[in-house]
């Protein structure tokens, strides 16, 4: 991926975080969801997900949906609503469906890679990890309340920035991380009484 996209997607994941004050992990999709005025509908109240998808955002008489495929984990689910908001923030191209309007789907776009970085930053923000020492993704998935495969995912980009040890440059990241320092510290305090999060 051209890093300006990444970096679009990654500054907007933190905006977001920042934006509707989010202080604690797991980040609550729904709670940020509802904050924007986006209804978040579970596809067996609506049917109206193909059955390749797990999601989609859509516009329906002026107001933003995002439709989740509800037979998934809970993990999947949290991360798939993350994703359509992720579309929904960074203002994707919209396609006709019948009646509605939605958000484009094309697996390898830019725009599916996209959303991808931004719900992967705005459930698992790097500098919160790294404030908690977290390398593992079993560690990740415990205290962010995503897939096993996607802190997997968390975990090896994780390694790549540890190695760099370039945490809180940006003006974003240390807000951000300014705003989860609390529950840093309150995490700490319990991993120091071995009683972890």
């Amino acid at each position: 991926m051209i890093y300006g996209k990444y970096k679009n997607a990654r500054n907007a994941a933190w905006q977001c975080l920042i934006d509707y004050n989010l202080t604690s992990l797991p980040v609550s999709v729904i709670g940020i969801a509802k904050s924007a005025g986006i209804k978040v509908v579970k596809n067996s109240k609506v049917n109206w997900l193909l059955p390749n998808e797990s999601g989609i955002s859509i516009i329906f008489n002026k107001r933003w949906y995002i439709v989740y495929n509800d037979n998934c984990s809970r993990q999947r689910c949290r991360f798939t609503v993350a994703h359509e908001l992720g579309h929904i923030f960074l203002g994707h191209e919209l396609e006709k469906r019948n009646q509605i309007t939605k958000t484009i789907k094309q697996s390898e776009s830019y725009a599916e890679q996209e959303a991808n970085i931004f719900a992967s930053r705005l459930l698992a923000p790097a500098c919160v990890i790294w404030a908690l020492g977290l390398k593992t993704p079993n560690e990740i998935s415990s205290v962010c309340d995503i897939s096993h495969t996607a802190s997997e995912f968390r975990a090896e980009r994780m390694k790549t920035l540890y190695k760099r040890n370039k945490f809180l440059t940006a003006p974003l990241e240390r807000e951000v991380y300014n705003n989860f320092k609390v529950f840093i510290q309150k995490s700490k305090g319990n991993q120091n009484k071995n009683t972890f999060i």
